[in-house]
């Protein structure tokens, strides 16, 4: 991978960290615990790549 593409990728990821866990995470929502999956495997895939 690309050091461009790897920017955007670790960018996104903060963007989805930043929001979508942390906020599923506080509200303690029923979903926080997909949230939490979904970005580790988005880091997994990241460090595979």
């Amino acid at each position: 991978m690309t050091k461009a593409l790897q920017s955007v990728a670790l960018g996104l990821l903060g963007e989805h960290m930043s929001h979508c866990v942390v906020q599923a995470a506080a509200a303690g929502a029923p979903g926080a615990d997909e949230k939490v999956r979904e970005a580790s495997e988005a880091i997994a895939r990241l460090v595979r790549s």
